[in-house]
């Protein structure tokens, strides 16, 4: 099962995106859960952490082969991965399905990860952690598909949003704005993604959020879905 290969541009562009952590999922019934968020799904976040440039340990191919198998909907690949793995790394993630990998601004090999990424057939991205400033990705914003801003500190769960987030959206909003791109660059926040904090993010330019507990531990998920798709964006 597989996206339409223009996935991303087909995205509704009148609402907020949601993308799915699979972290927050029941991992013992991952199908089952996949089965159960999947009609109000726009994208799967898949995190892979390598216990070296990220403390946990998430994830691995065979895991995003299973989703593949399962749903139809793009999977993103979030790798957290060092230097002298990363290549290899989005090589098999690539085979095990992945429509879109997002690497980080903090790679010393970013640049060569991103042609590798494309050159096997993947949309690509990148993420930036809290102590990289949003300026930087003005020199690969024209040959990406999504822009990731993490508001906590990376592969910890159950952080509060940093104070920062929102005036980094907006900076990273004017930043795409202003490159006049002939491409879509979807402006994802990740981390910190609650129920007081999603319009605030919304407002600050947002266009995805990565839902984790507010999805999968919601009482009424279609009515979580919903009030996620009414919040409003400024400007």
């Amino acid at each position: 099962m597989k996206p339409p290969s223009d996935w991303l541009e087909a995205l509704p562009t009148n609402r907020l995106l949601a993308e799915m952590s699979l972290w927050s999922a029941d991992l013992g019934r991952l199908a089952e859960e996949i089965d159960r968020v999947d009609r109000l799904t726009d994208i799967y976040h898949i995190d892979v952490a390598d216990g070296h440039f990220s403390p946990a340990l998430l994830f691995f191919p065979d895991l995003v082969a299973v989703c593949r198998k399962k749903t139809a909907k793009p999977l993103h690949v979030h790798l957290m991965a060092t230097d002298d793995i990363l290549e290899d790394q989005i090589r098999q993630f690539a085979d095990a399905g992945a429509d879109l990998i997002s690497i980080h601004a903090e790679n010393g090999n970013l640049h060569r990860g991103l042609d590798l990424i494309a050159s096997l057939g993947a949309e690509t991205g990148v993420v930036l952690q809290l102590q990289t400033p949003v300026s930087h990705a003005a020199g690969y914003v024209d040959r990406i598909g999504i822009l990731t801003l993490l508001g906590t500190r990376i592969g910890v769960k159950g952080q509060g949003l940093d104070p920062e987030a929102e005036l980094r959206l907006q900076e990273a909003r004017k930043l795409i704005a202003d490159a006049h791109l002939l491409q879509r660059v979807l402006l994802a926040a990740d981390g910190g993604i609650r129920e007081h904090t999603v319009p605030g993010l919304r407002r600050a330019g947002a266009e995805t959020i990565v839902m984790g507990s507010l999805a999968f531990n919601a009482e009424d998920f279609p009515k979580r879905m919903e009030w996620v798709h009414a919040q409003a964006i400024e400007g």
